[in-house]
């Protein structure tokens, strides 16, 4: 990291547009001062999407856990910037936990927030590989991208067969087509402050992040994937999506 990036001269010159943020919270009766949980959605989710599930259930395991939807149409230093502002916000160090490109923002806030711990869910870190998964998966929802228009997911890209189709549907219908411009970007990894442990979760199954990319993922961080067979992209939204959240908690307490 040279001074140039620590004095973030892009910031002074042009700084990042005040926005009202969605935060949604929910804190347990004793959190026995264990660190708050902040948790990032990507594009196309918003909080709801982590409310849904995870939220409650971090809270229930005596974790306060805090959501953010991203800013709409922001790019990737404003995302970042509203990650940064909110966690500096919280009474205590927080655990940033990002999902798709929610954890390519986490990637990049860790750079600039002393995090005590983050979880990288299904990240989307490398935006052409992505795209490239998307193309074969779902080439009408994803051939717009290449010519700037919005990528479309499908039902079967995103969950895996157990989830019943009715809720994939509504949740689907639920998640913003996004444009491209994040997506198909690729970013030098900056190095996080402060050293924090990083686990990188997701699925063999994944349609939108293949395993390689999980395994690369972690690699960078010194570990490897933490896997759940037979889900897909959207963990905390399918049927079994309380054995992710439990891992996680539990690689928590055993790291805090």
């Amino acid at each position: 990291m040279t001074a140039f990036d620590l004095l973030r001269f892009e910031d002074w010159t042009d700084p990042v547009p005040a926005a009202e943020r969605e935060v949604a919270a929910l804190l347990p009766e004793d959190d026995e001062n264990r660190p708050p949980v902040l948790f990032v959605p990507g594009l196309g989710h918003g909080a709801w999407a982590f409310a849904e599930h995870w939220l409650p259930h971090a809270a229930g395991r005596g974790y306060p856990a805090h959501t953010l939807s991203p800013r709409p149409g922001g790019d990737l230093r404003a995302q970042v910037h509203d990650v940064v502002q909110t966690a500096a916000a919280l009474p205590r160090q927080a655990v940033l936990i990002g999902h798709g490109v929610g954890a390519l923002v986490v990637a990049h806030a860790l750079s600039r927030y002393p995090a005590r711990a983050a979880v990288l869910v299904a990240p989307v870190l490398d935006g052409w590989a992505a795209l490239g998964s998307a193309l074969r998966a779902n080439p009408a929802g994803a051939l717009p991208a290449l010519f700037g228009g919005r990528l479309r997911l499908s039902a079967r890209q995103l969950f895996g067969s157990a989830l019943p189709a009715e809720r994939a549907s509504e949740y689907l219908s639920r998640i913003a087509p996004e444009p491209r411009a994040e997506l198909i970007r690729r970013f030098a990894r900056p190095r996080p402050v402060g050293a924090p442990p990083v686990l990188v979760v997701g699925s063999p199954d994944d349609r939108v992040v293949a395993r390689k990319a999980l395994d690369r993922a972690a690699a960078a961080y010194g570990g490897a994937p933490l896997l759940f067979p037979g889900m897909g992209h959207d963990l905390m939204l399918e049927e079994s999506w309380a054995e992710p959240i439990d891992a996680i908690v539990d690689w928590l307490t055993k790291q805090l």
